[in-house]
């Protein structure tokens, strides 16, 4: 982005189109890029001085002082500048000052007087006292490097990049069609925008709505239409059109894929999750060892005119079933009464929302027939794992009715994990079943033919490693159920290990 006084914009015909480079400006990329690389090693102060002669003979030939300037403030931001003193600059105006009071300063001889007491007391020569004195001012800092990784077609790529990002700062709301607009609705949430999915003859188009509309401006929202455009011209095939305040006029700008690209360098990293609450509850929920997958911003919903996207899914790992997830938190009161009017429309899916308690919203939705949870702060796992938890009973019910009778595995070694997944259903819905030819120790099936010979091995008072290493040999991996249905208790030493102790 650039400063707004740097904002250069065309509003001929009552539009409002920035005023893009074309490739008759690469020589002045290429001098504004020459100008800082031979002034490294020198003061600031002129550097500013060779762009001003650039921006003075720029203007001189027609041209515009903001463009040189715009160019410049890019590529100073990817430049270093060092402070170079013999001492710091605060030791030496602290140690002069202390002279100048001793000495009197009124004419220059005392002022030198001054400067050689500062030196003698600061063991340096004079010279390098006036040097550091003031080497930490803007102007007198050197600029120590000025590796840009930008050639002149690639910062001509971002000035316009910038100044079209710029130009957004007064967006009051934003259209957008993209052949990726999945991607486009990630970024809208992760920068906290409010956004709707509208169906249109041409295609789905995303609409965000911008700051006046909800709130006071801030250069929150001004940053995040900044940013949201960035993901929008990585795209390869888009259009942007704009409602832009300019100075309480209405005017609208109208962006393609033709006009802004994104430089070849790796941008800024966004954020992973909308939200805190999000984040919070997907970390939580991944330590669980649950049988369902949580699903990252699924596919769209149709939701009669227009689409919304959760914000995750639920697929169920045993059967072809997919639980939509979303979160409602601190939304305006007419985003709220939007977003209550899709989950009226929504098509025939399953879908869970989290509303925040203080929205009062929870009886609305239920009343759409979606299921409900609410939270305060954080979205209680708890909750949204006891709902998970009644549809996978009726999963498990009806996977049961399909199922044998008995099982009757010829593995002499099985876990339930291993039974349940040769007949794609889920653990519960086999561990009540009957197992003839296996006895169930723990979470395994074992022959009893197997535990016997286990047990022959198996010596009272032996280390319980050597017991472990024994199961191991059968593929047993449960060795506390396993030595307890063989009537074995350990005894512990320490965190060390134990002994295997026959039962009393």
């Amino acid at each position: 982005m650039l400063r707004k006084d740097l904002l250069r914009v065309s509003r001929a015909g009552g539009g409002y189109r920035p005023q893009f480079t074309g490739r008759e400006h690469r020589p002045l990329a290429a001098r504004v890029l020459g100008t800082f690389e031979s002034h490294v090693g020198e003061r600031r102060g002129d550097l500013d001085d060779a762009l001003a002669d650039l921006e003075a003979d720029a203007a001189g030939r027609n041209g515009d002082f903001k463009l040189v300037r715009g160019l410049a403030a890019l590529v100073e931001r990817e430049c270093e500048f060092e402070t170079r003193a013999a001492v710091p600059p605060r030791r030496a105006r602290r140690a002069a000052f202390e002279a100048a009071e001793a000495v009197g300063v009124a004419s220059e001889a005392e002022r030198e007087t001054a400067i050689d007491r500062a030196a003698d007391a600061l063991g340096i020569d004079s010279g390098d006292v006036e040097a550091s004195l003031y080497a930490d001012r803007d102007v007198e800092q050197r600029l120590a490097d000025a590796d840009v990784r930008w050639d002149p077609n690639a910062l001509l790529e971002q000035y316009d990049l910038s100044l079209a990002q710029t130009a957004l700062f007064d967006a009051t709301e934003v259209r957008v069609r993209s052949n990726d607009p999945k991607r486009l609705v990630s970024a809208v949430k992760r920068l906290r925008l409010m956004y709707e999915l509208e169906k249109t003859p041409e295609g789905r188009e995303l609409v965000v709505t911008g700051p006046d509309a909800l709130f006071s401006r801030t250069r929150r929202y001004g940053t995040a239409f900044a940013r949201l455009l960035r993901t929008v011209a990585e795209s390869a095939d888009w259009e942007l059109t704009a409602t832009i305040d300019d100075r309480g006029r209405e005017r609208t700008m109208r962006l393609s894929d033709g006009d802004v690209a994104v430089p070849d360098v790796e941008p800024v990293a966004e954020p992973d999750f909308d939200s805190g609450v999000e984040a919070d509850f997907a970390g939580r929920f991944h330590g669980l060892d649950l049988d369902w997958t949580l699903v990252r911003e699924p596919e769209p919903l149709e939701t009669g005119a227009s689409v919304m996207i959760p914000d995750f899914a639920f697929d169920y790992d045993h059967a072809d079933f997919r639980l939509f997830f979303e979160v409602m938190g601190f939304w305006t009161p007419e985003y709220v009464e939007k977003k209550l009017g899709q989950l009226a429309d929504v098509e025939d899916v399953d879908l869970l929302v989290a509303v925040d308690e203080s929205l009062g919203v929870g009886e609305e939705i239920a009343a759409r027939d979606h299921r409900v949870v609410t939270y305060s702060g954080t979205v209680r796992v708890k909750d949204v794992v006891d709902v998970l938890r009644e549809y996978e009973a009726e999963f498990v019910a009806d996977a049961a009715a399909s199922l044998p009778d008995a099982f009757e595995p010829a593995d002499d070694v099985l876990t339930l994990r291993e039974l349940a997944d040769r007949h794609g259903v889920s653990e519960a819905a086999v561990e009540d079943g009957a197992f003839p030819d296996h006895e169930l120790v723990g979470r395994t099936l074992v022959r009893p033919s197997v535990l016997a010979r286990i047990d022959d091995e198996v010596d009272d008072g032996a280390a319980l490693s050597a017991a472990e290493a024994t199961l191991d040999e059968y593929g047993v991996d449960d060795a506390s159920a396993t030595l307890s249905a063989l009537g074995y208790r350990v005894e512990w030493e320490g965190l060390g290990g134990g002994t295997v102790r026959r039962k009393e």
